[in-house]
């Protein structure tokens, strides 16, 4: 097991103080909300704009995924579908950057929770909470095959993979191709990052 996925998990103080809310209440009003919000065991967290290379990149492997896998059943989701996750006790919903499914079994048209591969593009602000409490609550997902970190200021991809119980973890950068074996799919590094060299 990684050592990092035993950190205990959702430190982060809510980015928009709040007192606690039901899971109803909360999954109401954010179809009616302008501004999306996580959702940690009561307490919502608003979530705050991205930058040009977070949406370039965000809007390629969207796109890749979604030529890869048309026709195959899956689905591919980005930032705008919520995840159930962690354990069958927590309420914890995030958007994920980038999710894909293959599941048709989900019963609510605004609720992911049986997703294969979850995809977050890494921000200052925001990858200590992607690689701790987000690693550990998306790996409590039992559907989830793949967790991948994409790092927007680098060439510099980590991928967590579930394998025989455990989660293994595979760093990729500049040269290396990548391959996710959840949807069969392999891509160069220098693929994903070719429209964000460049920009600010």
């Amino acid at each position: 097991m990684l050592e990092s996925l035993q950190a205990k998990p959702m430190q982060q103080q809510p980015i928009m103080k709040s007192f606690p809310i039901s899971v109803e209440n909360y999954l109401a009003e954010e179809q009616e909300s302008e501004v999306k919000h996580e959702y940690v065991n009561g307490y919502i967290y608003a979530m705050v704009g991205s930058s040009r290379r977070h949406n370039l990149l965000n809007v390629t492997l969207t796109t890749l995924f979604k030529m890869h896998l048309t026709g195959t059943g899956c689905q591919v989701f980005a930032s705008v579908m919520k995840v159930k996750a962690g354990a069958s006790t927590d309420d914890i919903f995030f958007y994920p950057d980038v999710v894909v499914s293959c599941s048709s079994n989900s019963q609510n048209p605004y609720i992911e929770e049986e997703p294969k591969l979850i995809v977050e593009i890494l921000s200052p602000s925001t990858e200590k909470y992607d690689r701790l409490a987000k690693l550990d609550a998306y790996t409590k997902i039992s559907s989830l095959e793949e967790y991948l970190l994409v790092d927007q200021n680098d060439l510099k991809i980590d991928l967590y993979q579930h394998d025989k119980g455990q989660w293994k973890l595979t760093r990729y950068s500049q040269g290396d191709e990548l391959h996710l074996s959840s949807i069969d799919y392999s891509v160069a590094v220098s693929t994903i990052y070719q429209d964000v060299i460049g920009t600010i």
